[in-house]
């Protein structure tokens, strides 16, 4: 094997281990924040900060994120992301109060924000044959479609058995791992840069995003019509629109509008949002039903979503990865959507008295959401990047990170919201009704809304996903990609 092929293939590995590290950190917290504030005394009001720094700071810094790897190169991008993460999750796990925890966390969506478009563009550079770029981006995308429930029964595991500061250990190793590995990853030479850096378009992109992120944070406590959530939102869209303007006007944008242009892609962004948004209120209510319904402790309700996890990595690695190059995108793509929205509706049968509701309901439900999650994540990680070139590779690989977390954060805000009203009417309807009875009706009405939401994403992604493979792309693709910008 030559030194080249050698290197190509540490890529893929080095690659998927720091992606699970960052997904995993969006939900292992989750589980470990009760023993975390008991231990460290934090009040009830300021908890969420475990959270949502993290949220904050990735989000709001991703396009930063992939600006910067293209000036640095993916690789060093890449090590450096992956060295400071590793030192912000020891931080945050050797923390003594609430503030080095939460200014930890900060840290930790920092680095993110610049290890995960430098992950995916390398993964774009090193891999550019159909059928080879198909397998690695499976594998990419199972760790990002698994990663999340992984991170609920990681969390469930460490926190019961060991302790919760091991839910930021965890990192190093794997940092540590993923670091050495690195010095074999061929270099990724810089973009070259001409003009001045987009300062304006970074703040109001960092400030738009980090706003409506922040909203959907606050609309659980505070309810939608929140003055403060409502003022969040109307001016993190605000600002958000005057990035879009400065960008078309400016020579040397942080985000190119031919990201969002292309219609393919743009249908891309739109499923992989909406498949997140509905995928965390499905984890979130799969989790508050087998505790609080069910009676299952953290592992236990952590080892019923590994099914989901599982079969997620079979879609993306064993169907998906395969399928690129073969069958269009769309082919994946909108059967994924509509069998992910038959897992979330099969859960609406659900009932108080419901018998043998693992292998009836929770099982199936697993089975479909991970198959639909594992045939939408995959084409549209690749779809994301095709036909970028320079500095734009990073740009759209942080445009389709920051979809996922737009979608996550709505998904967890908006469902939340829709099943604690449901819940709250059910109750009020009869004083015969359990509490129990009254949360599964809040849960089912959610989960109705996430796969209506589905099917709706399906049906209007459909004429944007036109059928055609993503090896080949339309003539006036062609013309666009021609065009190459100056950095």
């Amino acid at each position: 094997m030559s030194e080249a092929r050698a290197g190509r293939a540490w890529t893929l590995p080095v690659v998927a281990a720091a992606q699970l590290m960052v997904v995993l950190d969006g939900t292992i917290v989750n589980i470990a924040l009760p023993s975390a504030q008991d231990e460290l005394g934090m009040s009830d009001a300021s908890r969420h900060w475990a959270i949502t720094a993290y949220l904050l700071a990735f989000g709001g810094l991703l396009l930063i994120g992939g600006r910067s790897s293209g000036i640095l190169g993916h690789r060093k991008a890449f090590t450096v992301g992956l060295l400071g993460f590793a030192v912000a999750s020891a931080v945050g796990g050797l923390a003594a109060n609430p503030g080095m925890l939460f200014g930890a966390r900060a840290l930790q969506g920092v680095f993110a924000a610049l290890l995960a478009p430098a992950a995916l563009a390398l993964l774009t550079t090193t891999f550019t044959e159909a059928r080879e770029r198909g397998r690695a981006f499976g594998v990419f995308s199972a760790i990002g479609a698994a990663g999340s429930a992984v991170g609920l029964i990681a969390g469930g595991l460490l926190t019961e058995y060991v302790s919760w500061r091991w839910c930021l250990y965890i990192n190093v190793p794997i940092a540590v791992l993923a670091l050495s590995g690195t010095l074999l990853v061929p270099k990724v030479p810089p973009v070259p840069r001409a003009g001045r850096l987009d300062v304006l378009g970074a703040v109001l992109s960092t400030a738009g995003f980090a706003a409506v992120v922040y909203a959907f944070t606050e609309a659980e406590p505070r309810g939608w019509a929140s003055p403060t959530v409502l003022g969040l939102l109307v001016g993190g869209v605000l600002l958000l629109a005057v990035f879009v303007a400065v960008e078309l006007r400016t020579p040397n944008p942080l985000l190119p509008m031919r990201v969002l242009a292309h219609r393919v892609r743009a249908g891309a962004f739109a499923a992989v949002t909406l498949m997140f948004l509905a995928m965390f209120g499905f984890y979130l209510f799969m989790s508050y039903y087998t505790q609080a319904v069910l009676g299952y402790s953290p592992v236990q309700a952590g080892m019923t979503l590994i099914i989901n996890a599982v079969v997620a990595l079979v879609g993306s690695m064993l169907i998906a990865g395969r399928l690129y190059g073969r069958v269009p995108s769309a082919g994946l793509i909108l059967p994924g959507l509509i069998i992910a929205a038959a897992g979330m509706f099969l859960l609406t049968g659900l009932e108080a008295g419901t018998v043998n509701v693992l292998a009836l309901y929770l099982v199936p439900a697993m089975v479909l959401t991970g198959i639909g999650l594992g045939l939408v994540i995959t084409p549209t990680a690749i779809l994301a990047t095709t036909g970028m070139q320079g500095h734009e590779v990073g740009a759209a690989s942080a445009t389709y990170n920051a979809c996922q977390q737009l979608g996550a954060a709505l998904g967890i805000a908006l469902l939340n919201t829709v099943a604690t009203t449901a819940t709250a009417s059910h109750l009020a309807a009869g004083s015969s009704i359990s509490p129990n009875a009254a949360s599964i009706h809040g849960y089912t009405v959610a989960l109705t809304v996430a796969g209506a939401i589905l099917i709706g994403c399906a049906v209007v992604s459909a004429p944007l996903l036109r059928a055609r493979r993503p090896s080949a792309p339309d003539a006036s693709e062609h013309r666009e990609d021609a065009v190459t910008t100056s950095y």
